[in-house]
């Protein structure tokens, strides 16, 4: 799997859970981080030599693990690489809230956060509406909330600030689902929910698409239906890669990833 930075690692760790007893090959393009303010053509670009890196060595999948690139590049990366199996991070996570909709008793109101090019590339809002045509969909550019995360602090004042600004949606709107557009999000996940009383509706739904693209890939590989428990026992290996400055990653990359990254290597893409 791949992603511009550390964000992807929570998909990782979520697959990790999934399947544990897979290996796992990591590249985080850390040289080009943020993907969410570049150009479509750029950021296609960039996944591509990514996803080249990555297919030098034999792979069972692909895992695009940032919702830019899924944005961007997945039909491409789909057609260049078929017959192997290329998984985004968008499409599960719409598909969960449609799921979980169907419990509402009304026309779900969602709200994305996301990166500037993800919102901009409107893909959530194609997915969702999709899948749910009466649905309201706002989308909100969160850039603080990914700066915040790879800088390694996250301490309340500050992510809560920008938690209630990104949260403040049109007036009347009772969200029903806050879908977690960027795979950094997942840290906030917590503080987004205790506004919930406050900012949010009490019974408002955090969809994390990360865990939802993990639950995506474990069915597919493993050829099951659950989306809960892990599909065998054992323990999951790594290989890490980054394009920059493997120390600050091996650093960092253990809130994402719930353990130290360790073997880091230094790529050039």
């Amino acid at each position: 799997m791949f992603d511009s930075g550390m964000g992807g690692l929570t998909v990782l760790r979520a697959l990790a859970r999934r399947l544990p007893y897979a290996h796992y090959r990591y590249l985080g393009d850390t040289a080009r981080l943020p993907y969410g303010t570049k150009s479509p053509a750029t950021v296609r670009r960039y996944a591509e030599r990514a996803a080249e890196a990555l297919t030098r060595t034999p792979l069972d999948a692909l895992v695009v693990a940032c919702n830019t690139a899924s944005a961007y590049a997945l039909p491409a990366l789909k057609s260049q690489l078929h017959p192997l199996p290329v998984f985004g991070v968008i499409e599960p996570g719409a598909e969960r809230v449609a799921t979980s909709a169907s419990g509402v008793g009304r026309d779900p109101v969602v709200l994305v956060l996301a990166t500037e090019a993800t919102v901009r590339e409107g893909a959530y809002e194609r997915a969702l509406l999709a899948r749910l045509p009466g649905a309201r969909v706002f989308a909100r550019p969160a850039p603080l909330l990914v700066a915040l995360a790879e800088s390694g602090d996250s301490s309340r004042p500050i992510a809560d600030a920008i938690l209630a600004d990104a949260l403040t949606i049109a007036p009347g709107a009772s969200l029903t689902h806050v879908l977690l557009g960027c795979t950094h999000f997942p840290l906030f996940a917590a503080a987004i929910e205790s506004f919930a009383g406050s900012l949010l509706p009490l019974d408002v739904r955090v969809v994390d698409s990360a865990a939802t693209t993990a639950d995506a890939v474990a069915r597919a590989l493993s050829g099951s239906d659950s989306a809960s428990a892990p599909t065998a026992s054992g323990s999951p290996s790594f290989e890490f890669l980054v394009t920059d400055d493997p120390q600050r990653f091996t650093r960092l990359g253990e809130r994402f990833l719930g353990r130290l990254p360790a073997a880091v290597a230094l790529v050039d893409l």
